[in-house]
């Protein structure tokens, strides 16, 4: 097991390398038209259930059927739909899917509270919110202890875009709850569906350890229900401090604000990222983070029902 972990991360390494290349040459992100999904049929473990469930990926057509983690191929993306096994027992929570749009797909993120009936007897409700982002999850998924540690965020990317565009569409401002299977309880405020981009400058340590200046920003998030489709919207990224800009949050702080960010270092270990500063005009970021969500706060935190459909991702130079 040891020595597949170790592969994987050395083969994620170079692959985030060659995404960046590509991205380069073509000011898009592979798939980012969102047309081609990789299909996995996976059958739950019969003290849950044994239901054979579905998960997708966005990348080239496939269908995979078994028990197999997801293969790192030629798609940056990665999707909160994962594949569990703890203490042995399998389980699968799906929360991104393609759905039909003008003779091709776009993702629905769905904010989704997800049961676990173990023997009829035992009854966990998780809440998994719908979210895909550039990076990587090494599965399966172990445990459900510090989930954002699994997220390893971010590619190799040197320039400095203007803005990021996409197609939207989004049903949101849904009450927000925290269900974490062992308790439920409900929050403050109504949801919003969130999309932020955060480009960095990283480096190591002689540990491996990783440090990282914000170099860029761009954040916004949907607290209004938009049923129509909106073409091209444009969220423009912003360098350097922006803890002074009329238009800065909390939550776009560094570290993204109380959020751990992960990454894999350059040995293929997985490593939390200590974003230390800001960065000024004249630094070149060595890494992007693109998210889209259909909720904020963390998680096991979100609205019941809440989703973002998005499309067409683009960079604009």
């Amino acid at each position: 097991m040891l020595k597949r972990f170790y592969l994987f991360s050395a083969a994620l390494v170079m692959t985030l390398s060659l995404f960046a290349e590509e991205i380069s040459k073509n000011n898009a992100f592979p798939y980012s038209d969102m047309n081609t999904w990789v299909r996995r049929e996976m059958k739950e473990s019969g003290i849950i259930g044994g239901k054979t469930k579905v998960l997708y990926e966005i990348g080239k057509t496939d269908t995979i059927i078994g028990e197999k983690v997801r293969e790192i191929g030629d798609s940056p993306w990665e999707t909160s739909s994962v594949y569990a096994k703890v203490s042995g027992i399998v389980k699968v929570s799906s929360t991104v899917f393609p759905e039909e749009r003008d003779g091709g797909y776009c993702a629905r993120l769905e904010t989704r509270l997800e049961e676990v009936v173990v023997l009829g007897i035992i009854n966990i409700k998780v809440l998994a919110t719908g979210t895909f982002f550039l990076g990587s999850i090494a599965e399966p998924v172990r445990d459900s202890k510090d989930p954002m540690q699994k997220l390893m965020q971010g590619i190799e990317y040197d320039k400095r875009p203007k803005a990021i565009k996409f197609d939207y569409k989004a049903k949101t401002g849904g009450n927000r709850i925290k269900a974490t299977g062992f308790s439920k309880s409900k929050l403050d405020g109504k949801n919003a569906a969130e999309v932020s981009v955060i480009l960095q400058k990283r480096w190591e340590d002689e540990g491996g350890n990783i440090f990282a200046k914000r170099i860029g920003t761009g954040w916004v998030r949907l607290d209004k229900s938009q049923p129509d489709w909106i073409n091209g919207y444009e969220l423009p990224i912003k360098y350097g401090d922006i803890s002074k800009d009329p238009d800065f949050k909390d939550y776009m702080d560094l570290q993204f604000g109380d959020k751990i960010i992960c990454g894999k270092n350059s040995k293929g270990q997985n490593k939390q990222i200590s974003e230390v500063q800001w960065g000024n005009e004249d630094d070149v970021p060595t890494h992007i983070i693109v998210r889209f969500s259909s909720g904020y706060g963390g998680a096991y935190v979100g609205a019941v029902g809440d989703i973002l459909w998005i499309d067409n991702v683009e960079i604009v130079e």
